[in-house]
């Protein structure tokens, strides 16, 4: 059954790819210590802590559909690519994702925008897939719209030492002329606008959708787990500047405690959407179910 959530006058669908236990709960966040993970772990268990200790993920895209577009946010890890730290990714060939697109009533011809929060492998991963030998766009008829600042940091990376998914996911869209680079505050109509989120990486932005304010808001990698909006400080180790994440994220929360928007979380397990609210000097996602 499609399963969605309808928010003002947008819906939102998850196109989930892969979901359970991913990385130790203690090597995610070097700050993180035994015992405050042993102090939450009775609420965090066993739906985003598994039995090792490991975080629960999930790895999904969100298709919304405004009343003018059909918009794709990040687009998970793809199939065929080449991942060897990763080897549940590596080579990966399953239909999980097609299949999730298709049964939540799309199909590639349909998008007319993919945004990518930011280009870091497991968000970029279906903007290209392997036809005839070649990466070519997932998505034939849509605009693949990028943070200008974000590819910039990225190919300066790439420069330096090669990076696998920007050469088979970012850089075949930029060559077949479907990619427009944006500024970190784009707005592509009333209904949806990025808004910087720095820290995770330098150009990270959020995805803001409804046209009387935020009705939802895609944080990306602002989040990665429960876990963070119970302690705002607490940085992962794959985030380039910790220091500014952290700030990120407490004021992200700060500014959607207690209001209406929808938090359509990247990583966090299902139903992985719920609206924030306080705990303490912290937060909390309270879930919402479709």
């Amino acid at each position: 059954m499609n399963k969605f959530l309808s928010v003002g006058d947008i819906r939102i669908h998850r196109i989930v790819e892969l979901e359970g236990p991913f990385l130790p709960a203690l090597d995610v966040f070097p700050t993180l210590s035994a015992e405050v993970l042993d102090e939450n772990r009775h609420w965090l268990a066993p739906k985003a802590l598994s039995r090792d200790d490991r975080l629960v993920f999930s790895f999904q895209s969100y298709v919304v559909r405004t009343p003018h577009h059909i918009v794709l946010v990040d687009s998970c890890i793809g199939n065929d690519k080449v991942r060897p730290t990763r080897p549940q990714w590596n080579l990966k060939r399953d239909e999980n994702f097609m299949r999730a697109l298709a049964a939540a009533g799309f199909s590639v011809d349909d998008v007319d925008f993919v945004m990518c929060t930011h280009l870091h492998v497991d968000h970029v991963g279906w903007n290209t897939r392997l036809q005839s030998g070649r990466w070519t766009p997932t998505f034939p008829k849509a605009r693949y719209l990028i943070s200008k600042g974000e590819f910039d940091y990225w190919t300066e990376q790439h420069a330096k030492t090669p990076l696998p998914h920007f050469a088979d996911s970012v850089l075949p869209v930029m060559e077949a002329g479907q990619a427009e680079l944006v500024r970190d505050d784009y707005a592509l109509d009333d209904h949806v606008h990025l808004a910087p989120t720095p820290g995770h990486t330098p150009h990270h932005v959020a995805v803001c959708l409804g046209r009387d304010g935020d009705d939802a808001v895609m944080p990306g990698d602002v989040l990665h787990s429960p876990l963070q909006a119970r302690y705002p400080e607490l940085s992962p180790r794959f985030d380039v500047d910790k220091d500014a994440s952290a700030k990120t994220r407490r004021n992200f929360l700060e500014r959607y405690c207690d209001t209406r928007t929808l938090c359509c979380t990247a990583h966090f397990p299902s139903p992985s959407i719920g609206r924030v609210t306080r705990w303490d000097d912290g937060f909390r996602c309270d879930s919402v179910e479709p």
